[in-house]
């Protein structure tokens, strides 16, 4: 197919016409991060105003503090992959609408499947939405694993919601430390 390696599949983004968030974006966020069977593969919603000025996912108040939740489970950002479900971002950074996902889905998946993440974290109910196919209550599933692709999923919060409720991050940190027990680790002691 035409999406054989993560280059092509980056290109068609590039070029992606297939919904109507391409009328608005100035670029596109594709995903990026280690590429060779990474520990973690990290899966959004979509990029905010941020990601779209730069091309990359995560680069805004809740990137930073995604950068902060991968260091307190002992990795550096370069070490995991980080994508989102819809790789334009939505007006008014809205929540993508179920034709736009399931436009854009097909990049997502074929990007897991070359990628090969030993555990994959859903941030959020629409890229849990995205990831199972179906609407979910994300604080009635996160903690529980699920399965995508035949990869073991742990849904969690996204970290904007955790911005506008820090007193969920200890129920954040149980599930990344789920993970951590998943893959054999151990978070690093905190200084």
């Amino acid at each position: 197919s035409d999406f054989d390696t993560l280059e092509a599949i980056t290109a068609h983004i590039s070029q992606c016409r297939n919904c109507p968030l391409c009328q608005e974006r100035t670029h596109t966020v594709p995903g990026e991060g280690n590429t060779e069977e990474p520990d973690i593969m990290f899966v959004g919603e979509g990029p905010g105003a941020e990601e779209d000025a730069l091309g990359r996912p995560f680069v805004g108040k809740a990137g930073k503090l995604l950068d902060k939740m991968i260091e307190a489970m002992g990795y550096h950002r370069d070490d995991i992959y980080i994508a989102n479900v819809v790789k334009c971002r939505p007006p008014a950074n809205r929540k993508p609408q179920r034709e736009e996902m399931e436009m854009c889905l097909p990049y997502l998946r074929q990007q897991i499947r070359l990628i090969r993440p030993r555990v994959i974290v859903g941030l959020g109910g629409t890229a849990m939405e995205g990831l199972l196919g179906k609407p979910v209550a994300i604080t009635r599933l996160r903690g529980i694993w699920q399965d995508c692709q035949g990869i073991k999923l742990m849904p969690t919060f996204h970290p904007s919601y955790l911005l506008r409720d820090p007193a969920k991050k200890k129920d954040a940190w149980l599930d990344l430390q789920a993970v951590l027990a998943e893959l054999g680790k151990e978070p690093p002691p905190r200084n």
